[in-house]
C-alpha cells in the first residue's frame, strides 16, 4: 500500500464526495425516536435514509450490495456487504440518528444550519457520526484503488443509537446470515483526546435513564394557603434525589453503581495525561467555575469508570415569568445516569428503582418510568498485529504514537457485539475531539483530522492478518 497514495485520494473524496453530502445531512432534523416519538410522521428519518442509501449506491465499491432493512414498528437498517478477497470478516460501524437541538449556539450557527469555519463543519450529527458510513465507504475504495486485496467487510448504519439502540437486536439476529462471524469491529463513533495523533477507545459507560415524578396534590393551589402544611413536590424529589447522589460531591451513594477500576486502565489515564499536559476535555466554564476536582488523573477516571448523576430534563416548573404564587401539584425530572463499563445495566435500575421507591417521604406518589437501559463495554486486549498496525498507522499519517482513552458515553452496539463475538478485536475511534460538543451547541466534525484518521483506518484493514 502506497500511504502517500491513500491519503492523498482519501483527502480528495472528503472534499469533493463526502463534505458536500455530510453538508446536506446536517440540514436534517432527524432526531432519534427517544426525542421525535413521531418520527414516522415526521419523515426526517426518510430523507437522511434516502440520501445515504442513494449515496451508498452510487459510490460502494464493485461487486458490493447494498440492503436497506425495515423490521416492522422499528427504525431503519442500512448495510453495505462488500465481498472479500482474503478470509476474515470484518465490521464497521456507524449511525445516522442524532441528538435534540439544545440551546447555545453561537450566532449564525444552529443545528441544522451547516456551517464550514477553519476546516470545521459545524451542525448537528456531523461528527456524532454521521461521517461515519461515508468514511467507511471512502476507505475501502481508495484501497481497492491500490489493488489492496481485502476480507470481507460490512458497513452496517442504524437509526436508532441515540436512543439506546433498542431495535438493533432485532436486526443483528434477523440478519445474522449476513453480519456473519465478526473477526474485527471498526466502529467510527468516539473521540479523541486531541487531533494530533490517533485515539482508540477502550472502554466505554454503560446508562440509565427514567423519568421521575412525585405528585403531592391533584391540582395546584394557593401557596399562601398550602406552603408549610402541603410538602413542596420539588423538596420531595430533592429528598429522593439525596437518597442516591451526594449532593456536595456528586458521588453515587448505591453501592450497585460502582466497580473496581482495573489497575491497567488507571495506568492508561496516567499516560494520557502525561501526553496531554494534564488537559483533560475543554469544557465552557462559566466564568469562575471549577470542575469537582483539580486532580487529571481522578478527573477522567470520573468521567470513563465511575457512575454519575445528570438531571437532563424537568417538568411541572413554569417558566420563570408565568411563575405565579401557586403550590405545583408535581415535579418531574428526567435523571440520566452514567454507569462504569463493567457494571450490569439491569442490576444497576432494580438498585435504583427500589432506593426511589422506598418509604417516598410523606407518602407521596412517586412514579419511575424507565428507559431501554445499556451496558457499557471493556475492550479486550489487543492481538499484537493491531497494536501494531494502530501505532503504525498513527506514526504513519499522523506522525505522533496512537493513544488509548476511556469514554464516558454510551455505544450499546459494542456492548452485544462483545457478548456475541467474544474472540473478535476492536477499534473504537472518532472525531469527537477537544470542543468539538457532540449533543451540545455548536457540535463540529474537524475536517483535517476526519482525513487522516480514514487513511488510519485504511492502514489497520490493510493490516488485518491473512
Amino acid at each position: 500500500m502506497n500511504p502517500e497514495k491513500l491519503q492523498h485520494e482519501l483527502n480528495q473524496f472528503w472534499d469533493n464526495e463526502i463534505v458536500p453530502t455530510l453538508t446536506e445531512y446536517i440540514k436534517i432534523p432527524n432526531k432519534s425516536p427517544a426525542f421525535d416519538p413521531d418520527w414516522e410522521e415526521s419523515g426526517h428519518m426518510d430523507r437522511a435514509l434516502d440520501l445515504a442509501a442513494q449515496w451508498a449506491d452510487a459510490h460502494k465499491p464493485e461487486d458490493s450490495t447494498l440492503h436497506v432493512k425495515r423490521l416492522p414498528g422499528r427504525t431503519p437498517l442500512i448495510m453495505v456487504e462488500i465481498p472479500g478477497e482474503r478470509d476474515g470478516n470484518i465490521l464497521m460501524y456507524g449511525h445516522l440518528d442524532k441528538q435534540p437541538e439544545m440551546e447555545g449556539w453561537h450566532e449564525g450557527y444552529g443545528p441544522w444550519d451547516p456551517v464550514m469555519k477553519d476546516g470545521k463543519l459545524y451542525g448537528r450529527g456531523g461528527a456524532d457520526d454521521g461521517y461515519a458510513m461515508f468514511a467507511s465507504i471512502g476507505v475501502v475504495k481508495a484501497l481497492k484503488d491500490q489493488n489492496i486485496a481485502l476480507p470481507r467487510i460490512v458497513i452496517l448504519i442504524e437509526f436508532c443509537e441515540e436512543s439506546g439502540s433498542p431495535d438493533l437486536p432485532y436486526y443483528i439476529d434477523e440478519y445474522a446470515n449476513i453480519i456473519g462471524n465478526v473477526d474485527l469491529v471498526v466502529c467510527l463513533d468516539s473521540g479523541a483526546g486531541n487531533y494530533e495523533q490517533f485515539w482508540t477507545t477502550v472502554s466505554l459507560r454503560g446508562m440509565i435513564a427514567c423519568e421521575l415524578c412525585v405528585d403531592v396534590l391533584t391540582e395546584g393551589v394557593h401557596s399562601g394557603s398550602a406552603s408549610g402544611l402541603v410538602p413542596s413536590s420539588f423538596r420531595v424529589l430533592r429528598q429522593l434525589i439525596s437518597r442516591i447522589e451526594d449532593e456536595m460531591t456528586g458521588e453515587i451513594i448505591v453501592s450497585k453503581l460502582h466497580t473496581n477500576i482495573p489497575e491497567h486502565r488507571i495506568e492508561e489515564v496516567k499516560k494520557m495525561m502525561e501526553t496531554l499536559g494534564g488537559e483533560t476535555e475543554a469544557f465552557p466554564w462559566h466564568e469562575n467555575m471549577k470542575p469537582s476536582t483539580d486532580d487529571p488523573v481522578e478527573g477522567s477516571l470520573r468521567r470513563t469508570w465511575k457512575p454519575s448523576l445528570s438531571v437532563v430534563g424537568m417538568d411541572g416548573i413554569p417558566a420563570m415569568k408565568d411563575g405565579g404564587n401557586v403550590l405545583r401539584p408535581y415535579t418531574a425530572v428526567k435523571l440520566s445516569f452514567r454507569l462504569p463499563p463493567d457494571v450490569d445495566c439491569h442490576q444497576a435500575m432494580d438498585a435504583v428503582n427500589k432506593t426511589l421507591n422506598e418509604n417516598p417521604p410523606y407518602n407521596a406518589s412517586v412514579l419511575i418510568d424507565w428507559e431501554e437501559p445499556a451496558n457499557g463495554w471493556n475492550a479486550p486486549k489487543l492481538a499484537p498485529w493491531l497494536d501494531k498496525a494502530i501505532q503504525d498507522a498513527s506514526n504513519s499519517f499522523y506522525e505522533k504514537p496512537a493513544l488509548a482513552m476511556g469514554e464516558g458515553g454510551t455505544i450499546p452496539f459494542m456492548a452485544m457485539l462483545g457478548e456475541k463475538f467474544p474472540e473478535a478485536q476492536f477499534v473504537i475511534t472518532g472525531v469527537l475531539g477537544p470542543s468539538s460538543n457532540a449533543h451540545g451547541p455548536n457540535e463540529f466534525i474537524h475536517i483535517p483530522f476526519a482525513k487522516k484518521l480514514s487513511a488510519c483506518i485504511g492502514h489497520i484493514l490493510n493490516q488485518f492478518p491473512s
